[in-house]
């Protein structure tokens, strides 16, 4: 338990024993937030309206916006990629801001209406799936290799998907989601009470405990399994088999880590001529022709990133089922940042998705999708789900010393 004092706006208040960000106190917890968040989804349909790029070869042009490339992924047959791009950069970008506008809306209204927890729910589980700033950085790598192969335009989403990333970095940093679940149970809006179930004679007995939600990080007294009284959420002591779920997706991510690599990405022919690439090979590439920035990024987010989060998932699993008390500060940071850096590895298929979709010029040039592609994004997708399943405060259960009855590694709730 961590009691946070009364603060002045501005100041972060942290975790004494792993100095994690508990809470961000903010002047204008609702009114700037709410505007940052009509700014961004503006610029977002904006964006996602407009032509994105223009490619001239030969006489020949092709036009495409940020969603192109999914419909050129299901061209394919890559039916996941297209729905995880289509996700990613269009519908939950735009449903996360519409949700967050609703909730922070209706909270400045005389009389809010009482559902605005379940749009705030799913605001917090969206959170990580949405990757515009990743796509901008993966349409800069495929732009740098467009422009050797034809003349290139930038149309007007491109400067919108510029502005859009700024205005969502800004309204990320101004919304607090604890500070938004705090004036909802003010205004009296809770979740509502579950029916009544007759319980069994050994429930009954279990006494309640002190339990924090994992969504809105109330802390009351409550029993295993029980709903959380201001979001609904079920309440556990920790989450329920965490190691478990943990090592299913490390272990189903590392075997598809190999055909990933192996397998071409994309298929490039130009006037005849080219072949499959692989995502080293790209990285090659980029250094053969002196691009040494891009090569280091598309290394680090394709390569390095994805081993990092695998074999750090792995060790720190290791470390709990032996109950280590060895780095735990630093086991939780590398935690979190596994958890950011997680998503930037689909730079590498939102490059393929941006190549995919504008050149389609026939014996010419052409740019096709590879199953490597389909196995290098299902290997983020898992590694996602793989660190949202984990549970970092293991990790302290099992250096804690422990009674004779309990068992390292299990995920214990008592």
């Amino acid at each position: 338990m961590v009691r946070m004092p009364h603060v002045s706006a501005g100041v972060d208040s942290r975790c004494p024993r792993c100095d994690a960000v508990l809470r961000r106190h903010r002047e204008s917890p609702l009114h700037t937030p709410l505007a940052l968040a009509l700014t961004s989804l503006m610029l977002c349909i904006v964006t996602l309206t407009t032509p994105f790029l223009t490619v001239r070869l030969l006489g020949q042009s092709r036009e495409s916006h940020v969603e192109s490339g999914a419909w050129a992924f299901a061209d394919d047959g890559l039916w996941i990629l297209s729905l995880v791009l289509m996700a990613t950069v269009a519908l939950v970008p735009v449903l996360r801001l519409s949700l967050r506008l609703t909730v922070l809306g209706g909270l400045l209204t005389r009389q809010p209406p009482p559902w605005l927890g379940a749009p705030l729910r799913w605001h917090e589980h969206l959170g990580a799936w949405s990757m515009l700033e990743v796509f901008l950085f993966g349409a800069l790598v495929s732009y740098t290799r467009l422009v050797d192969l034809a003349d290139v335009q930038l149309g007007p989403a491109v400067y919108g998907l510029a502005a859009v990333v700024v205005a969502m970095v800004a309204a990320d940093a101004s919304f607090e989601p604890q500070a938004v679940w705090d004036a909802l149970e003010s205004r009296g809006i809770m979740a509502p009470s579950p029916p009544i179930k007759a319980q069994r004679p050994s429930a009954a007995r279990k006494p309640q405990r002190l339990i924090s939600c994992h969504c809105c990080r109330r802390v009351a007294p409550a029993r295993e399994g029980e709903a959380c009284l201001r979001c609904g959420t079920p309440l556990h002591h920790r989450k329920r088999n965490s190691t478990g779920r943990s090592w299913a997706l490390i272990i189903a991510a590392s075997i598809l880590y190999v055909p990933a690599n192996l397998y071409p990405v994309m298929n490039i022919v130009t006037f005849g001529q080219g072949g499959p690439h692989t995502i080293m090979g790209g990285v090659v590439e980029f250094i053969e022709t002196g691009f040494w920035p891009l090569a280091l990024i598309v290394f680090t987010a394709s390569i390095a990133v994805p081993v990092l989060k695998l074999v750090g998932l792995a060790v720190m699993l290791i470390c709990i089922r032996q109950g280590s008390t060895r780095g735990l500060r630093l086991r939780t940071r590398l935690f979190r940042w596994i958890e950011i850096l997680g998503r930037w590895s689909m730079i590498d298929v939102f490059v393929v998705a941006v190549l995919i979709a504008l050149v389609r010029f026939g014996i010419v040039a052409s740019i096709t999708a590879e199953v490597g592609a389909a196995c290098f994004g299902c290997v983020v997708i898992l590694t996602m789900l793989a660190a949202e399943a984990f549970d970092p405060r293991l990790m302290w259960d099992a250096a804690a010393p422990q009674p004779a009855h309990a068992v390292p590694g299990n995920d214990r709730t008592e």
